[in-house]
């Protein structure tokens, strides 16, 4: 028998009701912070009203009868046969597990999209703001559409403001209104919205596709904005609030308000209901937007309130304002549909899972949908299932009935928080903003997720980070319809670019066309000022001429921009259609605007783009157009409209009556920056002072001091002296021709005539400055005692240390200044090597100076000098104080010694000081000043001259520690402990550094050692618990141990109390804890003092450029070290090899984990960003993420979230390496091959590289020869070989190098890289004769077409490693058989050219320019020329190469 629901059932939950929300009233105020419930209450409710009522609402009622309605059929389903029963379960089990079943399938509702056709005025909406305009907002809707806000339509009260404005700037404003005037101003919109800010809506109007509608905008060129005006919109409260009663402003409820006055205790609202106003009151306010945070409330501002209670006269609301309180609050009943707004949090039950979305019963009457971009996450059937309550955020209402709404579940929505990027914390930008994904990035993969046939694609661009590419930017082609089997089907991967943001739907606005990845510039900030740029012409008017650059970026070139003169018909020199190129005048990106110049003056400009006035400098010129002519100056402009006065005195030498007549307006002239007025954001320049021929009466020579050593050119030769002009200074100098006759042991008579101007005097000293008349006067250095030179050219063979060479300085690089002595002899002049006194001498020699210097060391393995020109080692025989004396070797000071050097390199972490030739000192931050300085490195510079004390003297490691401060804090003792002074059975004190589950890490005094103390060693009684005894001991605690055993470097220690007596603790314990230097040569016992070279130091090698030199940087060849008398020496990223297939930048890093130990910058093979030391009681959690990881567990963690990363395996294998655990390292990159994602091709090969590179230096030739095996199956063959011999190339295994190369040629002989690779390593390592075999070998193996290219190669090699005039003659033979390969030719040429020989560059451009050519590559070629003329030749052929363009020219015109 069917059981019937009793009445009771009814009457129970009716109480139950009735006595929560009698519970609720009797609470009294809502706390803001629990507010997130609002129940629909009554003032009394009886349970059986007169006349058989109810007191249930109608869609209560509703909502009863349906359910017993369905408890009906469900009972009388039960009694029907048992087959049916079966097809029932069945059916059941189907509704329960299909997708797109629901609770009651009649009552479905169809998922749809918003678009403008469904939008109708009158319908409610969330928005968020993206853009701020002068005169409205540019507003986000939901699926993917733009709407705006006229300023009229945020609020009543501010559109009265707005009129009272109007009208008082036309009636006088008295003073006494003044102040109360200012207080009810309209403020800016800036000031009352922010981007990226929710709001709620109402459609005021919409417009249909291509109308214009210019209210509260006026005109624009961005797309965005454009869009936005089809549908307007209105904020205003009393149509937002539009069916709200009286009745429903009770607590919890949310709603939106406008600011109506300010009150002496709070604000008054105005909600646009009828008969209610809002008050908020000024110990309540609590704002959380970061624009209102900072500014005041103004009067017609829009609030989101909460209500918070009702006035006992029912006419005043209490509110707060509360952004938290705000978004967390959410409705559970409401009277009617009117009273749901956008924005609203609502409690929503899952009726049906649909694979385009969910539908859903909102507040338990109404129906509602959710599409799928805006689900939370993943696909629907699997995410959310039928019967599940969750929360959502109301995005719009239907136009329909019974009324339905679209909800919103995704996490931004719901906390009303602007979409960010997963892992930054980045927002998704706006309009204009530069974020993450700035308009025209282009993402090289996008990975299609779904797409929707009619609308377009939903791809993922980053977990967590999703963008929509519309049916329209598919493809160039018109795409009817997209289909799921088609070139975008699901997990597809496509190339994309950013065109713009759907901020509400959290979505990047993408396009896949072709057209749309190939543009240059997709939107006008993309152009850059000064820049030369083609493009074709729109149109002509009257008003500019109108240019199309890129897609939908135009370009403006304004009538006087026409050309260099005003041109009467415009219109027979341009074209609709036709080229042209232009130089970008201003970049306008508010107003979307760019302005072009045709000028040709300034298109041929080679003068420096000055377009802001911090860029703008004194005595800078550059090239300007006259803007406006006034009567006593004129107004010139540069560009992107930076102007500059110039002053009536400086437009000509001589006076103007009418300076129009010379300069009209659009006339180019070149000015001269006189004076830059800060306080007045003023330039002022002058026309007179940028010609040429200008001279300034006095001089500046504060550059010259007196006793500086200067060389100079002879300008004028006169009766008793001769003019000079100081390099590069350009000073006037005077030098008397007697002491140049003396000096030169030469007659007056001879002396004038061997003498000419042009002339280059070097070692000149300045004896005399006149600062009146800008001059000074110079004296030749006295002679010493020389060396002379031989007079037969100059050979490695011939030159002996002490001999005096001269030279030209070519480079000046961070070790010292590269000197030219021959054709294949080259020097280097240390910093510390210039001059005896650092303070006279200089940092380096100019560039292009010649300069005498004595030869200190001779290398001939790199035919490289070592030179000094101190004068203690040039002029041995003469007395000479010397200043700063010669450090040669560590051992030629001590600590406490005070010294001076040059700067080397300033870090994060302190300064580089060369104190010594190949000797830096390390100067820590601390140790740089006395006082606390903030803000220091702008102290420091390159080669500035500081004086420091020595702190430390390492032999071992070969580091020095200096401080700059007059009391430094610890000077060491150069002689600490090392192993050679600890013995078996020595008692030390020392410091707890480490305590790990086995044992004590034990830094001994004294020293940079450390020892290892079992767990065993810490008691005499055998059965003592030692997890307890371990617990016992903290890092920093003063221990007294005893040397147990020293055993490869490895030091075992032991504390057990039987070792000692009571003497041995009557040791002062108090002496300052020594600090703890960690290197790469770190185990898991012990740190060794004994260390690799630091990477700061591997960095700092010279590097000399081969093209241009042709000896080799010094180096210092390390022997092998022993397995059984060093330490395992661990993997270096910036010196020896590289670990991967690329080269990483050098970084400098300091890893300071606590005061008692610090990690040099070495001890991270590849540094990230640097951390200051720990302070006390400093919370480190939010430096989990980006700290340099100190373990297993650190590294595993940031593995997880970049498992794609070779740069971190890398560095996991090197940090066991610094354990001495190559097994673990091993595994590290095993497992780093096999987690990195296969696509991921380059990532992989780093891994293999850096396997290679470890297996070189710690495996055996099996395991080398296994992991290449394995490496060159799994990546490119040919990559993998040349890298093998690069790799035993630089860990000098020469003869395994060779075999490799040779391997690798017998495998990849049709590659003509391989062969010049192997080319090149023969002549690097001076094998001349094989190199030189090489070539006939490849041609048999190479392609035909691969013959020219090779050649080529081997003869560059020639000219860089071996014989330039046998490259000479290869070249010849190549340029004789294939005379117009131009590319060849100029390659010939860049070779000369870096021999020096003009002459035969000259020869060289006379016989190509007698071959027939374009006048395209001709000029091309005269250019090249002329440039080369004035870098190596002199003026006389600059004007001969000019003289042979014309006729060039004039020939190929009569021809």
């Amino acid at each position: 028998m069917a059981h019937k629901r009793p009445l009771d059932d009814f009457s129970s939950a009716q109480t139950t009701r009735i006595a929560k929300k009698s519970k609720f009233i009797t609470e009294g105020k809502l706390d803001p912070k629990n507010a997130s419930q609002v129940t629909n209450l009554v003032a009394e409710e009886v349970d059986f009203p007169r006349g058989g009522g109810t007191s249930f609402t109608p869609l209560e009622v509703k909502a009863i009868r349906a359910e017993a309605v369905k408890e009906a059929n469900e009972l009388f389903e039960d009694v029907q046969p048992a087959k049916p029963a079966k097809k029932r379960k069945r059916k059941q089990q189907s509704q329960a597990s299909g997708a797109g079943q629901g609770l009651d399938k009649s009552n479905n509702i169809r998922i749809e999209h918003l678009n403008y056709k469904r939008m109708h005025v009158g319908m409610k909406i969330l928005g968020q703001i993206m853009s701020v305009q002068p005169l409205g907002l540019v507003v986000s809707l939901p699926n993917q559409l733009f709407g705006h806000v006229p300023i009229t339509n945020i609020s009543s009260q501010l559109t009265t403001l707005l009129e009272n404005e109007d009208k008082s700037d036309e009636d006088p404003v008295s003073e006494d209104e003044d102040e109360e005037k200012s207080a009810s101003h309209a403020p800016d919109l800036f000031q009352i919205f922010e981007e990226g800010q929710f709001i709620r809506c109402v459609v005021s109007a919409v417009h249909a596709p291509g109308s214009t509608d210019t209210s509260g905008f006026g005109t624009s060129r961005d797309v965005v904005i454009r869009n936005s005006r089809r549908v307007e919109l209105t904020l205003a409260p009393a149509q937002v609030n539009a069916g709200v009663q009286k009745s429903d402003l009770r607590q919890g409820f949310t709603i939106t308000a406008a600011v109506q006055s300010i009150e002496d205790h709070g604000y008054i609202l105005d909600f646009g209901v009828a008969g209610v106003s809002g008050f908020l009151s000024f110990k309540d306010t609590k704002l959380g937007s970061p624009v209102i945070q900072k500014k005041k409330i103004y009067i017609g501002q829009l609030v989101d309130a909460v209500v918070t209670n009702m006035s006992s006269n029912g006419r005043t609301c209490n509110v707060i304002v509360d952004p938290s309180v705000f978004s967390s609050s959410s409705l559970s009943e409401v009277t009617n549909a009117s009273s749901v707004l956008p924005g609203m949090l609502v409690q929503t039950l899952i009726t049906a899972v649909h694979p385009t979305g969910l539908n859903l019963q909102v507040l338990g009457f109404f129906g509602g949908t959710v599409d799928q971009i805006h689900l939370f996450q993943g696909v629907p059937e699997k995410r959310y299932a039928v019967g599940e309550k969750i929360k959502g955020r109301v995005l719009y209402d239907f136009a329909s009935t019974p009324p339905n709404f679209a909800i919103a579940l995704t996490e931004h929505i719901l906390a009303l928080d602007p979409q960010r990027i997963p892992g930054s914390g980045e927002l998704i930008s706006t309009i204009g903003a530069k974020g993450a994904y700035p308009i025209g990035t282009i993402i090289e993969a996008v990975k299609v997720q779904r797409l929707e046939p009619e609308r377009g694609l939903i791809v993922e661009v980053k977990p967590g980070l999703d963008g929509f590419v519309h049916i329209s930017h598919t493809s160039d082609e018109h795409v009817p319809t997209l289909s799921a089997s088609g070139s975008w089907k699901p997990g597809s991967i496509h190339r994309a670019r950013v065109t713009g943001y759907f901020s509400l739907d959290g979505l990047l606005q993408l396009s896949l066309k072709p057209s749309v990845l190939e543009q240059k510039y997709l939107q006008v900030g993309d152009v850059e000022v000064g820049q030369i740029i083609r493009g074709t012409i729109k149109k002509l008017t009257e008003a500019g001429l109108f240019i199309t650059l890129s897609g939908s970026v135009d370009g403006v070139v304004w009538p006087n921009h026409y050309a260099d003169i005003i041109l009467k018909q415009p219109s027979k020199r341009f074209k609709a259609g036709a080229g042209i190129k232009c130089r970008v005048l201003v970049v306008d990106t508010d107003r979307k605007r760019i302005s072009l110049t045709a000028k040709k003056t300034l298109l041929d400009s080679t003068l420096p783009i000055l377009s802001s006035f911090d860029d703008a400098k004194v005595g800078q010129v550059t090239h300007s157009v006259v803007f406006k002519i006034y009567e006593k100056h004129l107004m010139v402009e540069f560009y992107n409209n930076l102007k500059a006065l110039v002053p009536m005195k400086e437009i000509s030498e001589i006076p103007l009556n009418k300076p129009s007549d010379s300069f009209p307006i659009g006339r180019v002239v070149k000015v001269r920056i006189i004076a830059i007025e800060k306080d007045q954001k003023r330039l002022v320049a002058s026309i007179r002072q940028a010609t040429s021929s200008f001279k300034p009466a006095v001089m500046d020579i504060s550059g010259v001091e007196i006793g500086n050593i200067v060389e100079g050119s002879v300008a004028e030769i006169h009766k008793d002296n001769a003019v000079l002009t100081l390099q590069p200074t350009q000073i006037r100098a005077l030098l008397s021709l007697k002491n140049l006759a003396n000096h030169r042991s030469l007659s007056l008579a001879q002396l004038r005539v061997t003498l000419k101007a042009g002339d280059i005097l070097d070692q000149l000293i300045v004896v005399t400055r006149n600062t009146e008349q800008g001059f000074v006067i110079v004296a030749n250095k006295p002679k010493g005692k020389e060396t002379l030179l031989s007079k037969g050219p100059l050979s490695m063979g011939s030159i002996t240390v002490g001999q005096i060479v001269g030279g030209r300085v070519t480079r000046h690089t961070r070790q010292g200044a590269l000197v030219k002595i021959a054709t294949h002899i080259g020097g280097i002049l240390h910093s510390t090597d210039i001059s005896d006194d650092f303070d006279t001498g200089g940092s380096f020699p100019p560039i292009d100076s010649i300069l005498k210097a004595v030869v200190i060391g001779v290398d001939q393995s790199k035919k490289q000098l070592t030179l000094s020109t101190r004068g203690s080692k040039m002029y041995p025989g003469r007395v000479t104080s010397v200043v700063d004396r010669e450090i040669d070797d560590l051992n030629d000071f001590q600590a406490g010694e005070t010294v001076r050097g040059f700067v080397k390199s300033v870090a994060d972490h302190g300064l580089f000081v060369t104190v010594g030739r190949n000797i830096d000192a390390r100067v820590q931050i601390r140790e740089l000043f006395d006082d606390f300085i903030k803000d220091w490195k702008p102290r420091f510079v390159t080669n500035q001259l500081v004086k420091g004390r020595i702190l430390s003297v390492d032999l071992e490691t070969k580091k020095v520690e200096m401080s700059l401060r007059k009391n430094p804090s610890r000077i060491e003792s150069s002689s600490a402990l090392s192993f050679a002074d600890i013995q078996i059975g020595q008692k030390v004190a020392g410091t707890v550094k480490k305590v790990e589950n086995y044992g004590l890490f034990i830094q001994i005094d004294g020293s940079k050692l450390s020892g290892l103390c079992h767990k065993s060693q810490l008691s005499d009684n055998e059965d003592a618990d030692t997890a307890v005894a371990l617990h016992g001991f903290r890092e920093g605690d003063r221990v007294k141990a005893i040397i147990l055993g020293i055993e490869k470097r490895k030091i075992s220690l032991s504390l057990k109390p039987s070792h000692f007596g009571k003497e041995d603790f009557e040791v002062d314990d108090d002496s300052e804890e020594p600090e703890l230097e960690l290197g790469l040569g770190l185990s898991a016992d012990v740190v060794g003092a004994s260390q690799a070279d630091s990477d700061i130091e591997d960095e700092d090698v010279m590097q000399i450029d081969e093209a241009a030199h042709h000896y080799q940087p010094p180096h210092t060849p390390q022997g092998p070290i022993s397995s059984q008398t060093a330490p395992t020496p661990s993997l270096q990223l910036s010196g020896g090899f590289q670990w991967t297939s690329y080269e990483p930048e050098p970084t400098e890093g300091v890893d300071s984990a606590s005061s008692s130990e610090e990690s040099d910058p070495e001890s991270q093979p590849s540094k990230k960003k640097k951390r200051k030391r720990k302070e006390i009681e400093h919370d480190l959690t939010a430096d989990m993420q980006t700290k340099t990881p100190e373990s297993n567990a650190d590294f595993e963690r940031i593995l997880l979230g970049s498992p794609n990363s070779s740069y971190l395996w890398v560095q996991y294998m090197s940090f066991h390496l610094q354990l001495s655990e190559i097994e673990k390292a091993r595994d590290i990159a095993r497992r780093a091959i096999r987690t990195i994602n296969f696509r991921e091709e380059q990532e992989r090969l780093n891994v293999w590289i850096a396997l290679l590179n470890m297996e070189c230096i710690y495996g055996t030739e099996e395991t080398l020869g296994s992991v290449f095996k394995e490496a060159a199956q799994a990546n490119d063959s040919k990559t993998i070989h040349l890298r093998l011999a690069s790799i035993l190339d630089q860990a000098e295994k020469l003869q395994e190098a060779e075999e490799q190369y040779k391997r690798t040629c017998k495998k990849f002989g049709q590659s003509s890289k391989v062969w010049i690779l192997f080319g090149e390593y023969y002549l690097r390592k001076g094998d001349i004769e094989n190199a030189r075999k090489l070539l006939p070998r490849s041609l048999q193996s190479l392609d035909k077409r691969k013959h020219l290219k090779t050649i080529s190669r081997f003869a560059q090699l020639e000219y860089k490693h071996g014989e330039p005039e046998r490259g000479k003659t290869v070249f010849e033979g190549i340029i004789d058989s294939h005379p117009k390969r131009w590319d060849l030719w100029s390659v010939y040429m860049d070779m000369e050219a870096g021999q020096g020989n003009i002459q035969s560059l000259r020869n060289l451009f006379d016989r190509v320019l007698a071959i027939k050519m374009t006048s395209h590559k001709a000029k091309s070629f005269f250019k090249k020329w002329l440039e080369l003329e004035r870098r190596l030749g002199d003026e006389d052929g600059a004007n001969v190469v000019k003289q042979k363009a014309i006729e060039w020219t004039q020939k190929a015109n009569a021809s």
